[in-house]
């Protein structure tokens, strides 16, 4: 894409949260139908279960509606509705972490088989997708957001709580990590 298209774009999504927060409802419909493709691909990168990133999907477009009244215009529209994916993908884990500290199962309730991960049922001639797996999350994450769906380092680092700089430092480290993967991959 263009930076001019990508510009004109930036602006109509402006547009759309304006008409949005003044109570035009059709613009949720429009916001939805025009980033939820991406978004959901954001959250399963970051949850590494396209089931799970569903329903992260669905939270994160509730709290774009709860919290429209907070997007302050003329600002890009697309890196804060990122940045409250994220929070719902942090809050997830978050929930996840504490419930697995206060549930126990009893060891005859355990299934008798292992469940695979992700990883493991992804397509083995997919080389690139399992050295992204292999890079450290933070460094996957600068990597996906700048290099998949198009995001600035300032626009990254204003996302994640960082720098512009670090955005940029953890998008090279990344790129890095998994050039080096891939040539042990090539290599092994």
């Amino acid at each position: 894409m263009s930076v001019a298209a990508k510009e004109e774009a930036d602006r109509r999504l402006v547009d759309i949260m304006v008409a949005y927060q003044k109570g035009e409802m059709e613009g949720f419909e429009q916001l939805f139908q025009t980033l939820a493709t991406s978004v959901r691909n954001y959250l399963a990168s970051l949850s590494r279960d396209f089931d799970r990133a569903e329903d992260l999907l669905q939270e994160t477009f509730l709290q774009v509606h709860r919290s429209r009244h907070t997007y302050s215009p003329p600002r890009p529209v697309k890196p804060w509705i990122f940045g409250i994916a994220r929070y719902v993908y942090l809050m997830d884990r978050r929930s996840k972490v504490r419930k697995a500290k206060f549930e126990t199962t009893a060891k005859d309730e355990l299934p008798e088989l292992p469940v695979d991960s992700i990883a493991e049922g992804l397509p083995v001639t997919d080389d690139l997708l399992r050295a992204l797996d292999e890079v450290p999350a933070d460094r996957r994450e600068a990597v996906l957001l700048h290099h998949a769906w198009g995001f600035s380092f300032r626009e990254i680092g204003a996302m994640l709580g960082i720098s512009e700089r670090a955005a940029k430092l953890r998008s090279f480290r990344g790129v890095q990590s998994l050039r080096a993967i891939m040539a042990e991959g090539e290599a092994g």
